[in-house]
């Protein structure tokens, strides 16, 4: 796979899989109505091209107020179905803004679905602002930067995470801000398991 790879955007393309048909069929969605998100965790890996599966993809979404979520959910219920719930506003008051993600699949099916939440912590706060562009066979998406995305998956510290981790490290380790992930190991306390496995 050919990376073109600059500081705000990834252009590649890919043999894309049913996920990545999922992921860009919701995030044109989001991109058409000015919605801002970020796509964080497992997909990210996947999206690059690791041969896993995944059963969900991770969306933290700008905190919107309920009547721009209603005009979002009126636009994915062409497609999509919230799992969770089918009261629009049991989505919004009971669960997103009760810091409580919600999930969206394809109408009929469960697998894979996109797990949604507002931002709740530094981090996500932090992805949102920074999130990287990605143009994969020029269909846009916005993901977490990749300098976060390393620490992050090691931090969370199971085998599939550890191995994600490894991908994306091998994939990017001579594009990346070095320093800036050398802040996010500290941040995370995770410097001797980027160590013990990324080294």
């Amino acid at each position: 796979m050919q990376l073109k790879y600059t500081k705000s955007k990834i252009e590649f393309e890919k043999n894309l899989n049913s996920l990545d048909a999922f992921v860009i069929d919701f995030t044109k969605i989001l991109n058409r109505l000015g919605i801002k998100y970020v796509i964080v965790s497992g997909y990210v890996a996947i999206l690059f091209g690791r041969n896993r599966s995944s059963e969900d993809v991770d969306m933290i979404v700008e905190k919107i107020a309920f009547e721009k979520f209603k005009a979002l959910w009126t636009e994915l219920d062409k497609k999509f179905e919230c799992i969770i719930t089918s009261d629009v506003k049991e989505a919004y008051e009971e669960y997103l803004a009760q810091k409580h993600a919600i999930r969206f699949s394809r109408k009929g099916e469960y697998i894979p679905n996109m797990e949604i939440k507002f931002p709740k912590v530094e981090l996500d706060f932090w992805a949102m602002g920074n999130k990287k562009e990605v143009l994969m066979n020029e269909n846009k998406l916005y993901v977490s930067p990749i300098e976060l995305q390393i620490p992050f998956k090691l931090h969370l510290g199971t085998e599939k995470d550890i191995e994600d981790a490894r991908y994306l490290y091998a994939i990017f380790k001579e594009k990346m801000d070095t320093e800036l992930l050398n802040q996010f190991n500290r941040k995370l306390n995770i410097i001797e398991l980027f160590n013990k496995y990324l080294k």
